[in-house]
């Protein structure tokens, strides 16, 4: 446990990532597949988050690449390979649409974070990261967008996830400067500190990589894949 930051975050912020978990999993058609490599996944960066590895970032690559590194490089793979394509488009759209409820509870963790020392004051709702509005407007969009299983309304949906992806590109470049390795370009008097720790490493090895593929598996249904119905 991260000494100086309150129960209630983690046990929030556990939650919220048990949440995340469920909804790519029914997403994925209650694929047994994807729950085991999630869960592999998480129960990885813990174990070696817990030696402090993606703490030490001083050498060149720092070692929270190991971090972020690999799940988007599995998105990336996911684009380019057939197999890949095919699951990104056989995800529940709806679904991922509701995913997005998450973003609630991971900005309210991240101000209580911020209240602990851990990250700076622009991370928060308070400075330069709106993402909370991305997870606030994501049941209404998921009520207006369908009507029951069927997606009514496209387009909106569409604009709604180029915004949001943009709100969560916004902070995460703003997380990768803020944290104390040697790209730091903002808040050397509070850095971001905590994700490099149990179970906040969680945000950018896990949560922050979901969010991206859902909006990337939406807006490539959406837009993308019509597209190339059209053409073919």
């Amino acid at each position: 446990m991260l000494t100086g930051v309150s129960p209630l975050a983690h046990i929030v912020f556990a939650a919220t990532t048990a949440l995340a978990v469920w909804y790519i999993y029914r997403s994925a058609a209650a694929s047994r597949r994807v729950l085991i490599i999630t869960l592999a996944w998480l129960a990885l960066i813990t174990a070696v988050g817990m030696t402090g590895f993606y703490a030490r970032n001083e050498s060149m690559p720092p070692n929270m690449l190991w971090l972020v590194g690999p799940p988007f490089l599995a998105i990336a793979m996911l684009l380019i390979r057939r197999d890949g394509q095919a699951f990104l488009d056989g995800l529940d759209l709806r679904t991922l649409t509701w995913l997005h409820v998450i973003r609630v509870p991971i900005e309210l963790v991240l101000f209580w974070l911020y209240e602990a020392g851990k990250i700076p004051h622009l991370m928060t709702f308070e400075g330069r990261n709106p993402d909370i509005l991305s997870g606030m407007t994501a049941p209404l969009v998921a009520w207006y967008a369908f009507r029951g299983a069927e997606l009514v309304r496209p387009k909106m949906l569409l604009a709604w996830n180029l915004i949001c992806l943009a709100l969560v590109a916004n902070i995460v470049i703003h997380g990768i400067l803020s944290a104390p390795t040697p790209f730091q370009q903002f808040a050397f008097d509070q850095p971001n500190t905590a994700v490099f720790y149990v179970p906040f490493n969680w945000l950018p090895g896990f949560l922050v990589p979901l969010v991206v593929l859902a909006h990337i598996a939406s807006i490539r249904r959406l837009a993308v894949t019509p597209l190339t119905q059209q053409i073919a």
